[in-house]
């Protein structure tokens, strides 16, 4: 797949961690691996950072969030053998900060769906900046329907 899933699935999205359409925001992008893994690279930027040289927590969360959204949503697609993604929001996510994050060099981010069932999708991901792992989160999404204020966003 040349297209983030963003860029695919998602192209007119205003979310500020993922959405091509928010000038202002992160702009993430997550590109499915064979393996099942999806992967992403960020490059944070000066103004993502909480003193100097290191990545703001919540720069870190809200990628992490977004990339684990994109990846349960991408995995409930495939579990239900469908050409189109469900809409998916977070039910919950937990971010462990383990090391400071350097902010001058890429992250990259590796998330795993660990459990797929019906609309729900359990996923963990890992924050990386070359070997080291800075952060990890694992979180719950859940693909939503017609009725609710996420349904049709992307």
């Amino acid at each position: 797949m040349s297209l983030s899933l963003q860029d695919q699935f998602g192209p007119n999205g205003r979310c500020f961690g993922c959405g091509p359409k928010n000038d202002k925001g992160l702009q993430i992008k997550s590109f499915p691996q064979k393996d099942g893994m999806v992967l992403c690279q960020f490059q944070p930027q000066k103004h993502h950072e909480a003193f100097e040289n290191v990545v703001n927590g919540g720069i870190l969360g809200a990628i992490l969030d977004c990339h684990s959204n994109w990846t349960a949503a991408y995995a409930i697609m495939q579990e239900r053998m469908d050409d189109t993604i469900p809409w998916t929001v977070t039910a919950e996510y937990h971010v462990r900060l383990l090391h400071p994050t350097p902010s001058d060099r890429d992250i990259v981010l590796k998330a795993y769906p660990t459990k797929v069932q019906g609309n729900k999708a359990w996923v963990e991901a890992h924050a990386y900046v070359g070997d080291l792992k800075t952060a990890t989160c694992e979180g719950l999404f859940v693909a939503v329907k017609e009725d609710h204020p996420a349904y049709n966003r992307w």
